[in-house]
C-alpha cells in the first residue's frame, strides 16, 4: 500500500490553525500592547506570519518521516508520540527565538516577561497535541479508506479471475474439444478415456472448491495444473510438454488460485502447438522465493479480429492486478532469447492486504 504523505486535508488544517496560533502567540509576546497599538499589531503580525509560516510547514518533515517508517494503522500511537516529541522540541526553539530575539533587537512595544514565556511554552505543547491528534485522525481515516478501496479492487480482480477461469472451462469450445478427445479415446483406449474423465472432473472440482479463495498453496495449484495439462496434452499430444522443477520447501507458499491455469492457457492460446513445433512450458522455483513460468516463443500468425484483440493480455493483466493488491512485490514479464517468462512472487501466510 502506498504511504500517504501530507495531503490537501493536512494543508487545510494548517490554514485553519495558523491564524489562531498567530494571534495567541503575539498576545503572549506583547500582552495587551499587541491589540492597543496599531503599529505593534501590524509589525508583529507581519513578522510572525513571515517567520512562522515556513517553520510550521517544516513540521511536515518529521511527520512524513514517521509516516514512512511507521505507516501501519496499528502503529498510530507510536507514530503520534514520536511526531509530537519532535514537534514540541521544534516549537520550543521557535518560542525561545522570538522571546529572546525580540528582546535582543529591542522590538517596538516588546518587554520580556518570564511568565508569558512559560505560558507560550505551555501553549505550544497544547497546540501541538491538538494539531497532531487532528493530523493523525485524518491520516488514519485516509489509510482506512485506502484499505477499503484496495480490498474492493481485490474482490473485483478475484471475481474477474473466477469469471475468466469459468469462461475458459465452461465455454462450448473447451467442452467441444474435451468431449471430442474423450470420444476418440473411448474407442481407441478405454483406459485412457477413464483417466481423462477423472482429470476433467478434477479440474471442475478445483474450480468449485477454490474459486472464492484469495490465496491457495502452490502444492494445490500444481495438482490442479497437472490435471488441466493432462486434458491439453491429450488434445495436442507430443506438441505440448510441461516440466515442473519446484522445490519442496516452497510447496506451502501461496499464490492466487487459477494463476497457473491462466499462464498455461495463455501460452497455448498465443503460440503454435504441433508435433513439428512443440511448445515447451516450464514451471520452476527460484532461490529468492519466486515461481518462474516460461515457454518457448513461436507465436501464431497475428489476427485482427476484435475477439482476439480483447482476449490478448487479459489473463496477464488480471494476475498483475491481483499481485499489486496482495503484495508489494511485482510480477515480472519479459521476452528474451526466444523465451516468454513470467516471474511470480510466492506469498507467505501473512502477506495480505490487511498488512496495513
Amino acid at each position: 500500500m502506498k504511504t500517504t504523505a501530507y495531503t490537501r486535508r493536512d494543508n487545510l488544517i494548517a490554514l485553519c490553525v495558523l491564524p489562531c496560533y498567530y494571534l495567541l502567540f503575539n498576545y503572549l509576546l506583547f500582552g495587551a500592547t499587541y491589540v492597543r497599538r496599531p503599529d505593534v499589531f501590524v509589525y508583529a503580525t507581519l513578522s510572525i506570519v513571515l517567520v512562522l509560516t515556513p517553520l510550521y510547514f517544516l513540521h511536515a518533515i518529521p511527520a512524513i518521516y514517521f509516516r514512512q517508517r511507521l505507516p501501519a494503522i496499528r502503529q498510530t500511537w507510536q507514530r503520534l508520540l514520536l511526531s509530537l516529541l519532535a514537534h514540541v522540541m521544534m516549537s520550543w526553539l521557535v518560542v525561545l527565538l522570538f522571546f529572546y530575539g525580540y528582546d535582543w533587537i529591542d522590538f517596538p512595544g516588546y518587554r520580556f516577561d518570564a511568565g508569558r514565556l512559560q505560558r507560550a511554552l505551555l501553549l505550544s505543547v497544547v497546540g501541538n497535541v491538538i494539531v497532531n491528534v487532528i493530523h493523525e485522525s485524518v491520516y488514519t481515516f485516509e489509510r482506512w479508506s485506502q484499505a477499503l478501496n484496495e480490498t474492493e479492487k481485490l474482490k473485483k480482480a478475484n471475481l474477474q479471475s473466477q469469471l475468466d477461469g469459468l469462461k475458459q472451462q465452461v465455454s462450448p469450445h473447451f467442452l467441444f474439444n474435451s468431449l471430442n478427445s474423450l470420444s476418440s479415446l473411448i474407442d481407441e483406449d478405454p483406459g485412457r478415456a477413464e483417466e481423462f474423465v477423472a482429470e476433467l472432473a478434477s479440474v471442475y472440482r478445483y474450480l468449485l472448491q477454490n474459486n472464492t479463495d484469495e490465496l491457495t498453496t502452490l502444492a494445490t495449484e500444481l495438482r490442479f495444473i497437472r490435471s488441466y495439462f493432462h486434458l491439453q496434452r491429450t488434445r495436442y499430444g507430443n506438441g505440448l510438454t510441461m516440466q515442473i522443477d519446484v522445490a519442496d520447501s516452497w510447496l506451502d507458499a501461496r499464490l492466487p488460485p487459477l494463476t497457473l491455469q491462466l499462464l498455461v492457457e495463455n501460452a497455448i492460446k498465443h503460440n503454435i502447438v504441433s508435433a513439428d513445433q512443440p511448445l515447451h512450458i516450464r514451471l520452476a522455483t527460484s532461490s529468492t522465493g519466486c515461481l518462474v513460468v516460461s515457454n518457448n516463443l513461436q507465436r501464431k500468425p497475428a489476427r485482427t479480429d476484435r475477439q482476439t484483440v480483447l482476449s490478448n493480455g487479459v489473463g496477464l493483466a488480471n494476475i498483475t492486478a491481483k499481485y499489486r493488491l496482495l503484495s508489494r512485490s511485482a510480477v515480472h514479464i519479459e521476452e528474451t532469447n526466444g523465451q516468454f517468462t513470467v516471474t511470480l512472487p510466492l506469498l507467505g501466510q501473512t502477506t495480505l492486504l490487511s498488512e496495513a
